[in-house]
């Protein structure tokens, strides 16, 4: 382990997870407030939503080159920076709005990258506890945000809202600059990080297999919870029940999720190969059980409750099984940042393509059977893909 680094790494660590998805997944509750103080409609800003996931897939693999070119650290301050002025802009005019959210999107795609990069460097042998550790702080942050954001919006504006959220990016700024600067003053130490991730190796991880199946994995299991998250209210209140309740499962996956970012990442580096297989194919499952009861749709609670446990069981476990796939499968942090780049790089844009494509499909067929039926091919062939990956120790 390297035990050179700043007291702030892990604190900075927690709240640089924190905001991994809280400046963008807190919108959608308050939309309607802000279409109607920007005279436009609900549907021209449902591009907020994906805009982060497009800027995923378009900068996700220059995270490394900019880890090369700054140092981890200061890789870190940078994208945060940029994350403070994406967020603060936004409040100015509805242009801004969307420019904003896209600097957002640059600066998570940047760090969703990097982050496993840093535990791998710091952390070798703690993988599956820090991996825990921000998983469980993004996902907190992320079900804080988005049940508080339409309760502070009523009592005082959106724009208020958005402050706060800059607040909040400031904060994780400020905590995360010692690290920055401790890495400033040790300079063998800040030598030995620019080592890992200035590698010398000729290593094309586009040509490497495994990745391009970890990329598929990654893609399917993002897919898996945004399709549902875009359209799962849409079909049960198309089979009857009502719009309020139906909104109350959107929060529920993100509560779902907590204990999962918990413990996955810590089990998951103590078991073998065998056993990550046999938990991850049982795991993943579960979400294509509940994909499987959307073909016969009831409107009843009970059943969009079942549903919406069974699929977010499984998607909350999955994702923090990828995060820390990233480390537990590489051999230094220059491979860490690079498959997590390439994978991540991919994997969102099937995840923005997905919900879209879904939902197209009902425009075509004027029902939900024939994609439900095409994507639960595609979960076995995650399954798949995934126990393939688990056959080798490290991939990169």
């Amino acid at each position: 382990m390297n035990e050179k680094h700043s007291k702030f790494l892990i604190p900075g660590i927690i709240v640089v997870g924190m905001v991994l998805r809280l400046p963008f997944t807190s919108i959608p509750p308050i939309l309607g407030s802000i279409a109607k103080s920007q005279h436009v409609s609900v549907g021209q800003l449902g591009l907020l939503t994906t805009i982060p996931l497009i800027a995923f897939a378009a900068f996700s693999s220059l995270a490394p080159k900019t880890a090369q070119k700054f140092g981890l650290e200061r890789a870190f301050a940078l994208m945060l920076g940029l994350m403070i002025i994406g967020s603060i802009i936004r409040v100015i005019n509805t242009p801004l709005l969307y420019i904003g959210t896209l600097l957002i999107g640059i600066g998570i795609a940047h760090l969703n990258v990097l982050l496993p990069s840093v535990i791998r460097t710091y952390f070798p042998m703690r993988i599956g506890p820090m991996t825990s550790l921000f998983t469980f702080s993004m996902m907190l942050a992320t079900a804080f945000g988005a049940s508080m954001a339409a309760p502070i919006t009523a009592v005082t504006n959106w724009h208020i809202f958005i402050i706060m959220l800059t607040i909040a990016l400031c904060l994780a700024l400020i905590i995360w600059l010692p690290n920055e600067i401790f890495a400033k003053k040790h300079i063998e130490k800040k030598t030995l990080e620019k080592h890992a991730i200035r590698t010398t190796e000729k290593i094309n991880v586009w040509k490497n297999k495994y990745a391009w199946l970890l990329l598929f994995f990654c893609g399917m299991q993002s897919a898996m919870f945004y399709v549902l998250m875009a359209w799962g209210p849409t079909m049960a209140v198309q089979s009857g029940l009502s719009p309020t309740i139906a909104g109350i499962f959107s929060g529920l996956n993100s509560l779902i999720g907590l204990p999962f970012a918990l413990v996955i990442p810590t089990i998951i580096a103590r078991l073998t190969r065998k056993q990550r297989q046999i938990l991850m194919s049982i795991i993943s499952l579960t979400g294509v059980i509940g994909y499987l009861l959307l073909l016969y749709p009831s409107g009843t609670f009970s059943y969009w409750l079942v549903v919406n446990l069974l699929i977010g069981i499984s998607t909350s476990g999955l994702f923090p099984y990828l995060l820390t796939t990233f480390s537990l499968k590489t051999s230094g942090p220059s491979q860490t940042a690079q498959i997590s780049g390439m994978v991540q790089t991919g994997g969102y844009l099937i995840a923005a393509l997905g919900p879209a494509l879904f939902g197209y499909a009902f425009s075509w067929f004027n029902s939900w059977t024939p994609q439900i039926v095409v994507i639960l091919i595609l979960f076995i062939l995650m399954i798949i893909a995934m126990v393939i990956v688990e056959r080798k120790d490290k991939i990169l």
